[in-house]
């Protein structure tokens, strides 16, 4: 998703893009089938070290001793950003304002509309002060949830669609699946993460088919 929002911006005349932060949630959000915060930062981390020279992994929101809301989060990056920091230095030693944006694929904008989901405050101060970038998923119409949605009608012009050019509907929620039912996720997640996964039994209290565990032994 990160890197089809990177391409967003190739030709973009207003913004350049210099960075992109996965958050993981915290424990508190008490999401069933959810592995431990301390595992979901390191396997973020394993994804991004060596694959990447622009994305990061910050871990605040794992580590809060309650759930914080997105809304919140985002006032946490734009903290640290810009008012801690004071933005982005230029060449000339000048600070400019880093502009945070909220990346989403379709299935997270869609739980917008569900009811008691999202308070309308949140919403209104996510995408009228930070704006969001929907990665469109397989099968989702985003553009006919964007007309019939008022809140986010009304900050449209503060939401941008990514259009999917090779369709790709890998989620967390499959590889989870996958895991559980002893299939094998080669290719759907970095070996370093996949080899974290069987390492500390994640998702599954038995060993993977074989194949994945000689790769898990090899690759170790």
């Amino acid at each position: 998703m990160f890197e089809m929002a990177a391409d967003h911006f190739l030709d973009s005349p207003k913004y350049e893009l210099i960075g992109g932060y996965f958050s993981p949630v915290s424990d508190y959000y008490q999401k069933e089938g959810l592995a431990p915060a301390i595992h979901r930062v390191k396997m973020c981390e394993l994804a991004t070290e060596e694959r990447s020279t622009w994305l990061m992994v910050d871990p605040w929101e794992s580590l809060q001793p309650s759930y914080q809301r997105t809304a919140f989060v985002l006032d946490h990056f734009e903290y640290e950003l810009n008012v801690k920091y004071g933005g982005f230095e230029m060449p000339d030693g000048t600070k400019k304002k880093i502009h945070i944006k909220l990346l989403a694929g379709g299935d997270l904008i869609e739980s917008m509309g569900k009811p008691g989901v999202w308070s309308s405050r949140d919403l209104h101060h996510i995408l009228s002060k930070y704006g969001c970038m929907i990665v469109e998923r397989t099968g989702a119409d985003v553009w006919e949830f964007l007309l019939s949605h008022d809140i986010l009608y009304e900050h449209r012009h503060n939401i941008s669609v990514v259009k999917q050019v090779i369709y790709n509907d890998i989620s967390s929620s499959k590889v989870r699946l996958f895991v559980k039912r002893n299939m094998s996720i080669k290719y759907l997640v970095p070996d370093s993460v996949m080899n974290y996964i069987f390492e500390n039994k994640l998702y599954c209290t038995k060993l993977p088919k074989k194949r994945d565990y000689l790769s898990y032994m090899l690759d170790d």
